[in-house]
């Protein structure tokens, strides 16, 4: 659903041409798999082909009339949620494919399903946008009946409220990514859906307000070298980036300097808070260019830390260790970055449900309560107080392959003040 849905937005902008398509038609056939030869514009490697299911985090760029759009296409299967959260944490706007299938929505929105793991998981990675796009509508279980999509729409929106998002922070869309129905143009949406059709709703949004002149903060996906230069790549979550700036990459603290600026293959003068950049580097090697490393602003380098003060949201625990104590060990997301952590100690929980009663150093906590602890991490990382740039400042902790709890960084240590 997801990469079809991203290869057919591409194939209506006019990014891919009509021949590669043809191509990946002639080869979903002989696979058998005639209907996904729109997913396989996204999902390249053998691998996703094979198996039809997307692995890595796809990127590619679109235009519409009045916006410059990078689709991040991320994982919707359990096994690659940490791939996910790589993407998630990389965008704006959330797109929510929900399968309108009977059977398939019930099976995503259970317990334990992956609709509902997805949307929290945007909400921590600050994704302040949610489209969802009820999927799939042609389909003869469903042939575009408005019950099943009323049905869909009232089982979502208590579960959205409850993960933190806000009326006008969501909007439901019923589409189908396979047809193209309602994507670009309305073709066969039927009478009774009268919004716009999902790429005008796209071009209609506000991008969030950006702090382009506080000191910069790249957290990096990669680097590689190119024709004997080395190259970066991530996106600017806070500051403005020009050729010949000095940086500094954190937490390993090597200086060095950025060549040229490129946004989508054309060198730029600059590029500020929000883009998606390639950076052209000298005086580093592509090994020191690691996932999850800051690149920061040599005058005020990003913090790097081992442990810090958080307010943690617990969502649920596995069943073989069904309450959160002081030691509970997990794994640590935050921006690009994966690490150990352990739980140091807990200071003062309430319930999600009676906000009034807290208990000051509580033993532990269960599922369903707000805690703040102090957490310890296994290797010295680069973060942020939320206050300070939120998107270093906000996390999720993982545990036996499922998020058991999402939260914000509330106090860094104190620095040590240098000689």
């Amino acid at each position: 659903g997801k990469s079809t849905t991203c290869g057919n937005i591409l194939f209506l902008c006019g990014c891919v041409d009509e021949r590669q398509v043809e191509k990946y038609m002639k080869e979903a056939k002989e696979k058998n798999r005639e209907s996904w030869f729109l997913a396989y514009i996204m999902d390249t490697s053998e691998e996703e082909k094979a198996k039809g299911k997307t692995v890595e985090v796809g990127r590619a760029a679109f235009e519409t009339l009045n916006r410059r759009f990078t689709v991040l296409d991320a994982p919707g299967h359990k096994s690659y949620v940490p791939n996910m959260i790589s993407g998630a944490s990389q965008a704006d706007v959330g797109v929510l494919i929900i399968s309108a299938r009977k059977g398939e929505f019930e099976t995503g929105f259970e317990r334990g399903g992956q609709t509902r793991e997805h949307a929290l998981l945007a909400k921590t990675l600050g994704v302040d946008r949610l489209v969802l796009a009820i999927n799939k509508m042609d389909d003869p279980s469903v042939q575009w009946e408005q019950s099943r999509y009323d049905e869909i729409v009232t089982k979502v929106t208590p579960f959205l409220k409850t993960s933190g998002f806000k009326e006008d922070q969501y909007f439901f869309l019923p589409m189908s990514g396979l047809t193209g129905d309602n994507l670009k143009e309305r073709r066969n949406t039927p009478a009774w859906y009268n919004g716009p059709a999902f790429l005008d709703y796209l071009d209609g949004i506000d991008p969030p307000g950006r702090s382009k002149d506080l000191p910069l903060r790249i957290p990096m996906l990669d680097g590689y070298k190119d024709m004997g230069a080395t190259m970066a790549i991530g996106k600017i979550e806070q500051g403005t980036v020009r050729p010949g700036q000095k940086v500094i990459i954190m937490p390993i603290g090597h200086k060095c300097t950025v060549h040229s600026v490129f946004i989508k293959d054309e060198c730029m003068q600059y590029a500020c808070a929000g883009e998606n950049v390639v950076l052209q580097m000298s005086g580093v090697t592509e090994s020191l260019l690691t996932k999850g490393f800051v690149l920061s602003d040599v005058a005020d380098p990003a913090r790097v830390v081992t442990k810090f003060k958080a307010q943690l949201q617990v969502v649920e625990l596995p069943e073989e260790r069904p309450v959160m104590t002081s030691g509970y060990k997990a794994v640590f997301h935050a921006h690009v970055v994966a690490e150990e952590c352990e739980i140091l100690k807990l200071y003062e929980s309430m319930s999600l449900t009676d906000r009034t009663k807290k208990e000051q150093n509580p033993r532990f906590v269960r599922e369903g309560s707000v805690v703040t602890c102090s957490i310890s991490l296994a290797r010295p990382t680069t973060l942020d107080t939320f206050k300070g740039v939120q998107q270093l400042g906000r996390f999720t902790l993982r545990d036996e392959g499922r998020t058991i709890a999402i939260g914000k960084i509330t106090e860094l240590p104190h620095e040590k003040k240098s000689k």
